[in-house]
This record gives structure tokens, sequence and C-alpha cells, in this order.
């Protein structure tokens, strides 16, 4: 046991917490992407007096960026004393909009029963905070270690990561000989260790039809009515298909081992701007829904399309008037690092030692930024492991609990003690 690391962590407990306050009290929601740059500047100005060499880095012409709302992300290094690998701490700064039935300021950092409450509490800036602890810790016990630390705080990871990890990833920030080893702190539980995600295709289908006027609906032709038929076809067909998709990968929570699909949105007809007045009667000339279909390892992305075109295909073929469009919105391969990659090896080792248990190694039902750091760093010794409950993420009253990140701390510190030191307990 690491008496030195940990007890140094145990003395930071205070500081874990304050940290972790300040860093929800940055509003930094997404969209559209509010109080990045503070956010950014506050990482990089503590880190800068520790000696880190820090940089502000803007995702420049990414999704959403603007003058208004620059997609500013931090990335720091410290290097050690000697030559060896670098381990990169890499969190998100932005969250979900806090939404309804907040008992607590959702950007208060309101500390009380053993937990710190507010938006982006457990996804992920306890998580953000327990690394920058765990690091500093680390450097302090072990002044001549060899190798480099990285810290980032990236943007946008709500909405794809294309503002945050994949423009780093595409400027070499992801990659060898830079990188070797990437920790993603997301919430998934302190004695888990996530080893990937689950593959997402996200598409927009637009039926087409005919305005008419709504009193005589049989000169036009609608769209929405095409649409509907659409829907019908996917719950008699699709769905039950999907269901019975099974995996071999360790997705939680169970429900999430098979493939699914889920209507994230449906707009069809005249917009609905006319408030207090009322609509013209209109037959819909236009539909368009985006899907949102997560797969598996076992199915290839191909097949994913094709089970959806080719029921498009067959109504066009059997429905009267049918005509559709579809628009790839994004698309990313499931992703699973080896469980004997050199990360997932150090990150089990300090569980072992902490919770005095075998790790669970799971996959996430969604993705998050480690598939930018696989399919542009091409850099796959990277998993997530963080504190806090991944049930609590977007919640209301959103909480992280104050010993689960300091035990989080404790594994990230051994990890890295592992990792650069090659302090394997055997």
């Amino acid at each position: 046991m690491n008496e030195k690391l940990f007890r140094a962590i145990d003395d930071r407990r205070d500081e874990l917490v304050a940290l972790t306050a300040d860093l929800i009290r940055f509003p930094t929601v997404n969209p559209p992407g509010e109080a990045y740059t503070p956010c950014a500047e506050f990482i990089a100005n503590r880190l800068r007096k520790r000696r880190f060499e820090t940089q502000l880095i803007r995702g420049q012409d990414t999704p959403g960026d603007s003058d208004r709302y620059p997609r500013t992300n931090v990335v720091a290094r410290f290097d050690g004393r000697g030559h060896g690998p670098t381990v990169h701490f890499n969190s998100h700064i932005d969250v979900v909009e806090a939404g309804e039935g907040w008992t607590v300021d959702p950007y208060g950092g309101i500390v009380k029963d053993g937990r710190v409450y507010g938006r982006g509490a457990c996804d992920m800036k306890g998580g953000l905070a327990a690394s920058i602890i765990a690091a500093e810790v680390f450097m302090d016990v072990y002044p001549d270690f060899p190798g480099a630390i990285e810290i980032s705080g990236t943007v946008d990871e709500e909405s794809g990561g294309f503002g945050g990890v994949a423009y780093l990833a595409s400027k070499g920030f992801f990659s060898k000989p830079r990188v070797d080893h990437v920790i993603i702190p997301e919430p998934l539980n302190k004695d888990r260790i996530c080893l990937g995600h689950r593959g997402v295709w996200w598409a927009e289908i637009e039926t087409k039809g005919r305005i008419a006027h709504g009193s005589m609906p049989f000169l036009g032709d609608s769209a929405i009515r095409h649409m509907g038929a659409v829907l019908h076809a996917f719950e008699e067909e699709l769905f039950p298909a999907l269901d019975r998709k099974q995996t071999q990968m360790p997705v939680v929570p169970e429900g999430a081992r098979r493939s699914t699909m889920n209507i994230n949105s449906i707009h069809g007809g005249q917009t609905e701007d006319f408030f207090p007045g009322l609509p013209s009667p209109n037959v819909a000339d236009t539909c368009r829904t985006v899907i949102d279909r997560r797969f598996l390892l076992e199915e290839s992305i191909d097949q994913v399309k094709g089970e959806v075109t080719s029921i498009l295909d067959r109504l066009k073929r059997e429905r009267p008037k049918f005509d559709y469009s579809i628009r790839d919105l994004m698309e990313v391969q499931p992703t699973m690092t080896e469980r004997d990659a050199p990360v997932v090896t150090a990150v089990a080792e300090g569980i072992r030692e902490i919770f005095g248990k075998e790790p669970d190694y799971v996959i996430s039902p969604g993705t998050y930024d480690q598939k930018h750091v696989a399919r542009i760093g091409h850099l796959h010794d990277c998993i997530a492991y963080g504190p806090g409950i991944l049930d609590l993420a977007h919640q209301p009253d959103e909480w992280v609990g104050i010993d689960d990140m300091v035990e989080s701390a404790k594994v990230m510190a051994i990890g890295l003690d592992v990792l650069l030191r090659g302090a394997l307990r055997g």
C-alpha cells in the first residue's frame, strides 16, 4: 500500500471539495457553450502555479464556435526528470442545461451531507478535480518521476466533442509520441473501468409531400402521413429485430447489451411560432425525424444503415407518392480497449489496492470522447475511469460523493505510479 500517496490525498480532501465546487460555479452550459473561456482560464491558472506548461486552444470553425461562444480548451503538461511515457487525464468542462426540478442552486457548488451538488458535479467536474489532485499529489510525493503528465479540460463532449477532443486530436494532441496513455474521468462508478462504448449512427430522415389547403387534403400529399408509415414500419419490423441482437461487450446497464434506436425528434408541416394567432390550414409538404441508432461490436455500419434504408426503399416501391431523403449526421464505430492494455492494468491495480476487489470491466451505452482518441488520434490505450454514479448525470440535484472523489483520486495516483514508475505490486 502506498501510504504516502494516500495520506497526501486525504490531507487535501477539503481542497478537492473546494476545487469541485469552484468548477461547478462556472455555468459551462452546452448548447450554446457558455463560460468555456473563464473555466479554461481558471484551470490553466491553477496548473500554471504548479509549473505545468499550459495552452488555451480554440476549436476554430468547429460546430457552434463563434466569437461570442468560442470553443476554448485548456491543455497542461508537466515533464518529469527523465525519459518515459506520458499519461493524459482528459475531462470535458461542458455541462447540459440545468432543467427543472432542482432543490439547490445548480451552479452554487453546494456542499452538504458528504456530497457536492450542482450541474456537472457528477458529469464530470468531480472527476476533473480528482484527476488534478491525484496528479499534483503524485508530483509532490515522487518529484523525480520519469515521463510526463498532461491534464486537459475540453469542450462540447455533450454535443459530440467536435470542438474539443476531436479538434485537439486532429492537431496531434492525442497521438504518439506525444501521449501514451489516456484516462477520461467520466462517472462510471469508482470500482469500474470503462473499456469503451457502443457505436452510434445519427441520421435525419425527411419524407416529402405536396402542400394543399387543409380542407381539401386530397389535393395535396401529407409528408406527415408518410412519416407515420415509416414509424409504423420501424415499430413492426425494425425495433423487434434490434431487440433480438445481443452483444458479448460488457455494456451497462444490461438493457443496453442489445441494439437500440431512439427517435430523437419529429418536425412536420409549418412552424409553431404562430402564437397568439392560429395556424393556417395547410397539408404538410415536408416532415423530418432524427434517429439515434446505437450498435454493437458485432455489427457493421453498412448493416446498420441498410436496415433503415431497406425499409424506406420498400415503402417507396409500395406506397403511392412516397419519397424520402436521408442525411448522415454522425457515425462512430464501437470501441473497446483490451483488458491487458497498460492503462487498464494500472488502474485495475489501484482499484485492487483501494477497494480490495477486482474491478468490474464495463462498456458505456453511449459514446464519449474516447471515440476521437481512437479514430483520429489512433491511440487505443484509453479508458474511462472516475468518481460518480452514471445514473445521476443530467438529473436534477446532480451530485458527486466526496468519499468517492477521494478514493478515485487515490486510484488515479496509483495508476500514475504504475505507468510512470513501473510500480506494479504483483
